[in-house]
């Protein structure tokens, strides 16, 4: 299958928010196209994260959105890889490799000391995909969230 990873920019928005809603989808929430799009909209415009497309068949079928992090033993710039999604008909194809294969280039040409990422315990593909990608388990944390309550 022949496709390319491009760097998104405002002019993609239309393509990576369809994507980007799918992936909300998958990680059961509801669907809000719009509300995702200004999301990202914001994301592009405040400079807040990057976003790589897989483009195939002439259209985005799949993404990965980094933020910036700053790792405090390293004392380095570090990125989160926050989202990675390739369209269900896409799947099986290498496209998500390839995505994790351009945000590990992200890193060495923004002189980034490496990713992280996090990924629900139930998400099969993912805890497969992560390793073969040579990223390592850290066992070593525990990892909590506070989320302020809306009044």
């Amino acid at each position: 299958m022949n496709y390319k990873i491009k760097k998104a920019s405002i002019e993609d928005l239309d393509e990576a928010a369809a994507l980007f809603n799918l992936y909300r989808v998958f990680y059961r929430q509801e669907s809000n196209l719009e509300k995702g799009k200004a999301f990202l909209k914001d994301r592009l415009l405040n400079n807040e994260s990057d976003i790589f497309l897989a483009i195939a068949d002439e259209k985005a079928v799949g993404f990965v959105q980094l933020y910036k992090l700053f790792h405090y033993t390293k004392l380095q710039k570090q990125w989160l890889l926050s989202d990675l999604f390739v369209h269900p008909d896409y799947r099986g194809k290498g496209l998500s490799v390839a995505l994790i294969d351009r945000s590990k280039l992200w890193c060495e040409e923004t002189g980034a000391c490496g990713l992280m990422l996090e990924t629900e315990k139930t998400n099969v593909i993912g805890n497969q995909l992560y390793p073969r990608c040579e990223f390592e388990y850290d066992g070593l944390h525990n990892y909590y969230h506070w989320w302020r309550t809306e009044r």
